[in-house]
């Protein structure tokens, strides 16, 4: 603790000192003035300064209320500049000489509109599905017909390289320990209340998909196989507008969705805001065959499941930004979402010498209901120091979150006749949680001479979950305490970092070197046990990226970072919830962080083409896995620190034109997985698997105004830790139609049309045996009806990224 409280005063002081210098610098000695197409003053005009010689950036500034720009330069020589500002063609100037004088008054310069009003805004240029740029992949959704109407988590499994399993968990490049984040925020939540939270998240709410497999030091060093960034759609224009959206869908059950979003802006205040709602009830059936490992002889259970759980909530977000000045502004953020959902389930398990023979079995009702809520503040500030672009930012956070879950379980045992082994047995849990969130994050960043730049930054966070299970088993006409497994757990979490990078560009190369140091404070408390683990450990998370250009068609990237994932705070948990006498599932209060180094090197061809080979190795792996319990009989999914994961993956994406009308994008992802283990329940684990992903988007324009796309997925067999997955394939469709002079647009989605979705897994752990086969509701047809309305004066919106990045992400009920 010390030692982070050394380091933290070290970077506050740098700060203090970069502040300084950057306060002293000279008046600009190289000018201009940009005016709009109305020749008045045009203000927040983003202007670069270029060496004529080479082309080399030199620095950037932007315009202020009057239209002016400034630089101060030292080094004589030939400039020009050029200007951009969304809604505008960029300027070029002519080519000024900084001569013995040390001055340029580059004048005055009008730019050309392209864009004037919400008709032209609408009609735009037909963007890619995916795009791979050097840092990340990215998957715009906002025009995408395949898109509408389907949630976020649906939306993930369109993304090149992503996975989402049957228990909702999300890998990518064939690895779990997927950071999400939501507009730069990370979500704090558990695995189960993220994928509620996606569930609830609708496409007409997503502009694109951010996929960045090796994050650099300014990013939490939470997230093993990287972070996934859903980034939300913003007003980009001035004074009043917004939109409306509905969405119905139909597969085995109704699904629909609307909402809407509004935003007023002038040139001292923005206003803007959001809500959705969405229903939708979906259905799972599920068979599990299994052999118990028991004296004297083996006892095979083959489980039928049928569950069915409806989904109902809401999303929202308003916020405020005020423009004190050209060069500081003030905003403040509330966000949340609530909801409900109802499960009900009915599981039959078949007992007995063989698959084939039974003598007993257990039909088990079961009927949860979930209730949870979520509030998040935000008050944040930004100043722009001077025109070279020095500037400091700054958040404060708060969140909440809410959940009650209540469970009723009905279980009759029955001998093969259909009489009755026991009495029935009725139990009832009762868990009611409330997770508490704080934090804190500034962020400073200094352009320094000759292109380098310097960033650095601090973090804290403070989190606490508190859980409370209460068993109750109905005797004698009673509700009754079941002391056994009930059980009150506290979690707390304190994380400090700070970080610092630093950036130079060369004529060809550029280069990014980071360190990141958390300093993790923890501890879990299970009340009822009386048992306590408190940790602390302090990390440095280093990175590296080197960026080659090797001509105006070639560019490589090489990187390598560190990085770390907690456990989540439900894996931590030690509770025990059962879906029946012999299967359930419990937390394990004792998991270990774990840790990767990752290894990257990226080729891009003509800005378009790319191909990325990977290396990872990550030690202490927290893994989902499925154990026998031979003393009950039964099996159990918890988490467990696997001892070694080492990974490879090649992947490939590749846009391809077939026609005018006919474009295409396709993408492999060739991944190998390597589990090793000394010890997991008495057996040793060496399991290794390659497998790959391929994923085929098509788009077609049929005439203007209305567009269609395919896109077709296949995921080859892998073996992952304990557990070996089998084939997944599917197919979608969409079509999209313009209306209202452009106003308004009408899609439709057809998803997993031949129902191919089936996940299929089967045990590749020694000594045990089970296989089972799932299917979900996937398959569905929805209409998504978008009208936009008011007015747009382009100007740039501001993007905000608050401080509750990385503990998000880690709440589970």
């Amino acid at each position: 603790m010390k030692t982070f409280y050394k380091l933290s005063f070290i970077i506050v002081a740098a700060f203090t000192s970069l502040h300084v210098f950057g306060q002293t610098t000279s008046k600009p000695n190289i000018s201009g003035k940009i005016l709009d197409e109305n020749k008045k003053p045009a203000d927040y005009v983003t202007v670069v300064l270029y060496k004529a010689a080479d082309s080399s950036i030199v620095k950037t500034a932007f315009t202020d209320q009057s239209g002016v720009f400034g630089f101060s330069i030292a080094t004589k020589g030939d400039y020009f500049y050029k200007a951009s500002s969304m809604g505008y063609k960029t300027l070029k100037s002519k080519t000024e000489t900084l001569g013995d004088d040390q001055q340029i008054d580059f004048g005055s310069a009008q730019l050309i509109s392209t864009t004037q009003n919400l008709k032209e805004v609408t009609v735009a240029a037909n963007v890619p599905l995916v795009e791979r740029k050097m840092d990340r992949t990215v998957m715009n959704v906002a025009n995408s017909s395949i898109a509408s109407g389907s949630t976020a988590l649906e939306l993930l499994q369109k993304a090149p390289g992503v996975n989402v399993d049957q228990n909702d968990n999300i890998s990518m490049q064939g690895k779990q320990g997927v950071l999400i984040q939501i507009d730069g925020k990370q979500t704090y939540m558990s695995n189960a209340d993220v994928a509620n939270l996606l569930r609830g998240m609708q496409s007409s709410e997503i502009e694109t998909i951010e996929l960045i497999t090796n994050p650099s030091a300014k990013y939490d060093a939470a997230g093993n196989s990287g972070i996934i960034n859903i980034k939300t759609k913003k007003n980009k224009g001035g004074g009043t507008n917004g939109s409306l959206t509905a969405a119905f869908g139909r597969g085995t059950n109704f699904r629909s969705s609307a909402g809407g979003s509004l935003n007023h802006r002038t040139k001292s205040l923005n206003l803007f805001g959001n809500y959705n709602y969405y229903q939708r009830k979906r259905e799972t059936f599920l068979e599990l065959d299994r052999i118990a490992n028991v004296s004297p002889s083996n006892r095979y259970f083959s489980q039928t499941s049928n569950f069915g759980r409806k989904n109902d909530g809401q999303n929202f977000k308003a916020g405020a930004d005020f423009f004190l000045n050209k060069n500081n502004t003030i905003g403040i953020l509330l966000s949340g979402y609530t909801g409900n959902s109802n499960e009900g389930s009915v599981n039959k398990t078949q007992i007995g010498p063989s698959f084939s023979q039974g003598d007993s079995s257990v039909l088990a009702n079961n009927i949860i209901r979930n209730k949870y809520n979520n509030l998040s503040y935000n008050l944040n500030y930004k100043s722009v120091l001077d025109s070279a672009g020095q500037e400091i930012t700054i958040d404060l956070d708060y969140g909440r979150y809410k959940g009650n879950d209540n469970a009723d379980y009905v279980s009759d045992y029955f001998f093969n006749n259909g009489s009755l082994i026991r009495p029935t047995v009725i139990t009832r849990n009762i868990t009611p949680s409330v997770i508490n969130i704080k934090a804190f994050k500034i962020d400073y960043a200094l352009p320094l001479k000759k292109q380098m730049k310097l960033e650095a930054g601090l973090k804290s966070s403070w989190v606490t979950t508190d859980n409370n299970l209460i068993a109750e088993q109905f005797i004698s006409n009673n509700w009754q305490n079941n002391q056994l497994l009930s059980n009150q757990f506290v979690y707390d979490e304190n994380v400090n970092a700070a970080y610092v990078n630093f950036n130079k560009q060369f004529k060809t190369t550029g280069i990014q070197l980071g360190l990141r140091a958390e300093q993790t404070n923890s501890k879990g408390n299970s009340i009822t046990t009386n048992k306590v683990i408190d940790r602390e450990y302090l990390d440095f998370f280093p990175s590296v990226f080197i960026n080659q250009k090797l001509d105006k068609n070639n560019d490589i990237n090489l990187s390598y970072s560190r990085r770390i994932d907690r456990p989540s705070y439900d894996a931590l948990n030690p509770f025990v919830y059962f879906l029946d006498q012999y299967t359930y599932n419990q937390g394990n209060p004792f998991l270990n962080p774990q840790y990767t180094n990752n290894f990257e090197f990226t080729y891009l061809l003509k800005k378009k083409y790319s191909l990325t080979l990977n290396y990872s190795k990550t030690t202490d792996v927290i893994t989902e896995v499925l154990l026998p319990d031979n003393e009950k009989q039964a099996l159990f999914q918890t988490n467990q620190n696997i001892a070694t994961q080492n990974a490879y993956s090649l992947v490939i994406n590749a846009p391809v034109s077939f026609a005018k009308w006919w474009n295409s994008n396709n993408s492999v992802n060739v991944f190998y997985i390597g589990f090793k283990a000394p010890d997991i329940a008495g057996q040793k684990l060496d399991n290794k698997s390659t497998s790959f992903q391929f994923k085929s988007q098509h788009s077609f324009n049929i005439q203007p105004g209305l567009s269609a796309e395919l896109m077709f997925r296949y995921d080859s067999p892998v073996t992952f830790g304990v557990m070996e997955i089998k084939t997944r394939y599917g197919l979608d469709a969409g079509i999209s139609k313009s209306l209202l002079n452009k106003k308004a647009s009408l899609k439709l989605a057809a998803n997993d049309i031949f129902n191919t979705q089936i996940n299929r897994i089967n045990s590749a752990f020694p000594g045990l045996y089970y296989s089972l086969y799932q299917v979900n509701d996937r398959q569905y047809v929805s209409l998504t009806f978008t009208y936009r309305f008011g007015k747009n004066e382009i100007k740039p919106a501001r993007n905000r990224s608050t401080g509750l990045e990385s503990e998000q992400g880690r709440m589970k009920n």
